[in-house]
């Protein structure tokens, strides 16, 4: 082991096996990866495969080894583009000569390097070849490309080689190869971008474009329930997490709509923002995308944290001290719920419904976020426990747990918002992929 178990608890990596003779390593790697907690998928190349078999991989992985490029998955999407956009990293460990001069190139003759070029998550690169090969010019060169892409490449360890010669070749230590790979996901590196900022804006170049021609509605912050002209009802959301999110999706090439409560910090750049301070403010809001005719987004993200109460009436003047104060609370409406139920009773027939996601803040326990998940009606439900240090409002960083409405709940380690807010698209983007428009839903119900 390398370290504390769990640092990749709950991710999801793909493991590349190409034709080396140090292939038969690769299965200490993944159960390696795997007792860091991570969901590890296997690609190989063909040569690879006359190394290992791919069965006993897809046994310990529990999932289809693709070593095929030009396969299809059971549900019928192609392999390695799958991987591209489901995984967090991808590990090519070994990798030969011969993969690393055909990635350096862009050479997608494989399932390893086909999938490589489709994404733009980190890629960890562990070459391991005979001495001469490596050392030799071209290799160098190649490997140094894969260092201009970004890739982080752990260099292989000098000792002796199956050729039977001595020299720097051999696969590098593999807990070496799990300790970059917990910093690549940890840190959030993605793929070079060819282009630079534009001096435009303060918005950082998209690493992907998953989201391209998306619709994102993203609320955030608190809401602000007025006692009197001066005086409120709120929490303590500070809106960084709906921030988070919002500027993730525009990095991802996304359209986004951010309807703002009570916050504390800055919209980015170049969302589309709308400012609904109470909670009717922020229903009717809502209730404006979702007309009869149908929803007007692909992707709701109800980050906000809506007041549960709010003064039956307000007084209209500032009231003194002197006055006392007694407040009659009712509840505010259900908003995510209604909304929810909105998009259903508007399904059109050969539309792709919405991607619907809530939030809920919790105190000493998540016990209720699988009712709650089921009764908001939502796709995903994120909830965290807000009296835990580092979870709570105003903080940079959250610890979740999302729930699903079709598989079991995820727990994700502490991390910055910006990395949950990674993790969760990377979800929705999955979700959104594999939409059927409400016709053909129906038609197969009706089976």
């Amino acid at each position: 082991m390398t370290g504390p178990a769990g640092r990749l608890q709950g991710r999801r990596l793909a493991l590349g096996i190409t034709g080396s003779i140090a292939a038969y390593k690769a299965v200490d790697l993944l159960r390696l990866l795997q007792a860091e907690g991570a969901d590890v998928r296997v690609l190989m190349t063909p040569s690879a495969t006359a190394f290992i078999g791919p069965l006993t991989l897809e046994t310990l992985s529990r999932h289809p080894v693709d070593a095929d490029v030009l396969a299809l998955q059971a549900d019928s999407r192609i392999g390695h583009i799958s991987a591209a956009h489901d995984v967090e990293a991808i590990v090519v460990a070994p990798a030969t000569a011969h993969w690393i001069g055909a990635m350096a190139h862009g050479l997608a003759a494989d399932s390893i390097s086909a999938a490589c070029l489709a994404t733009s998550v980190p890629v960890v690169v562990a070459p391991a070849m005979d001495g001469g090969m490596y050392s030799h010019p071209a290799t160098q060169a190649n490997v140094d490309r894969l260092r201009e892409f970004g890739y982080s490449i752990v260099d292989p360890e000098s000792g002796p080689l199956a050729s039977g010669m001595v020299g720097q070749g051999r696969l590098a230590t593999l807990s070496k190869i799990v300790d970059a790979t917990v910093e690549a996901v940890l840190g959030g590196a993605t793929r070079a971008v060819a282009e630079a900022p534009s001096a435009a804006t303060s918005r950082p170049v998209a690493s992907r474009s998953d989201l391209a021609g998306r619709h994102v509605v993203v609320t955030a912050g608190g809401t602000a329930e007025p006692i009197d002209p001066v005086r409120f009802v709120g929490n303590r959301s500070s809106g960084k997490m709906g921030m988070a999110i919002a500027e993730a999706a525009l990095a991802r090439g996304a359209a986004v709509t951010l309807i703002l409560g009570n916050v504390s910090v800055e919209p980015p750049t170049g969302a589309h923002v709308a400012v609904a301070v109470t909670a009717a403010e922020m229903e009717s809001a809502l209730r404006a995308l979702t007309p009869a005719e149908g929803p007007v987004f692909d992707v709701l993200v109800m980050a906000a944290a809506i007041a549960d109460f709010r003064p039956r009436s307000p007084s209209t003047r500032k009231m003194s001290r002197t006055d006392g104060l007694s407040l009659d609370l009712e509840a505010t409406p259900d908003i995510l719920a209604e909304v929810a139920s909105r998009v259903r009773a508007a399904s059109i027939p050969g539309a792709l419904r919405p991607i619907l996601v809530g939030f809920a803040a919790e105190i000493g326990s998540l016990y209720r976020a699988t009712a709650k998940l089921q009764a908001k009606g939502v796709d995903l439900l994120v909830a965290n426990d807000v009296a835990e240090p580092g979870s709570g409002f105003g903080t940079d960083t959250n610890r979740v747990t999302i729930y699903a409405a079709d598989g079991p709940p995820e727990e994700l380690p502490l991390m910055s918002k910006r990395q949950v807010a990674e993790l969760l698209l990377d979800r929705v983007v999955v979700r959104l992929d594999a939409r059927v428009p409400e016709a053909v839903s129906s038609a197969e119900e009706r089976r």
